[in-house]
């Protein structure tokens, strides 16, 4: 495999990643404390694209762990995680933030939100999103307590962790550090900070 360089997903924002099949994008939470939003679509055809019920149908567990694959909305696997330092746990609950979500938590202005952050990213690409399929959350940790209920808790993973994903499907990845700022699922202070990626490209 070929490694490229680091590449920046700025805080707050998003960053589109075009794969090929055997691909290996590496995704490092620089200062261990940032969750990212992640999808993928399929090339080819934008309509299929990772889904976390589907995913969770097939692994029956709430978080994916290395050597599983993430399945798209038609039953195939498009990524798989073939890497994990970080207390794994990742989320695929939680909806991505969006305008109304932050006006449900109070907040009167425009906020930054990974739903914008997905269309704008795939928008660069000249790819147009009919709707936000649910995200994979990396390093989010939402503890599922005996009763059922959910919270929001600051993550589990360290400065340097890191996860890497391997394409099953030419695809096209998303990763936004997520903007939220309200809750603590970007860690005590609930400031989103930048991460960072790394493709290793197959071949």
């Amino acid at each position: 495999m070929s490694d490229e360089s680091l590449q920046l997903i700025p805080a707050r924002q998003g960053v589109a990643v075009e794969l090929n099949s055997g691909d290996v994008v590496r995704v490092l939470n620089t200062h261990g404390s940032q969750v990212i939003d992640a999808w993928a679509f399929n090339a080819a055809l934008p309509a299929e694209f990772m889904s976390m019920e589907h995913t969770r149908g097939v692994l029956y567990r709430l978080s994916p762990r290395v050597g599983d694959s993430l399945y798209s909305n038609r039953r195939r696997p498009i990524l798989t995680l073939v890497e994990d330092t970080s207390p794994g746990g990742h989320d695929t609950l939680i909806a991505a933030c969006d305008a109304k979500r932050y006006r449900l938590l109070g907040c009167d202005h425009h906020h930054d939100n990974c739903a914008e952050n997905l269309a704008r990213a795939l928008a660069g690409l000249g790819v147009p999103v009919p709707h936000t399929p649910a995200p994979l959350n990396l390093f989010m940790n939402i503890p599922v307590a005996a009763d059922g209920t959910l919270s929001s808790q600051p993550p589990l993973s360290k400065p340097g962790d890191h996860v890497a994903l391997r394409a099953e499907m030419a695809c096209i990845v998303v990763f936004s550090a997520c903007p939220q700022d309200m809750v603590p699922i970007n860690g005590v202070g609930c400031v989103p900070t930048e991460a960072h990626y790394r493709v290793l490209r197959a071949g």
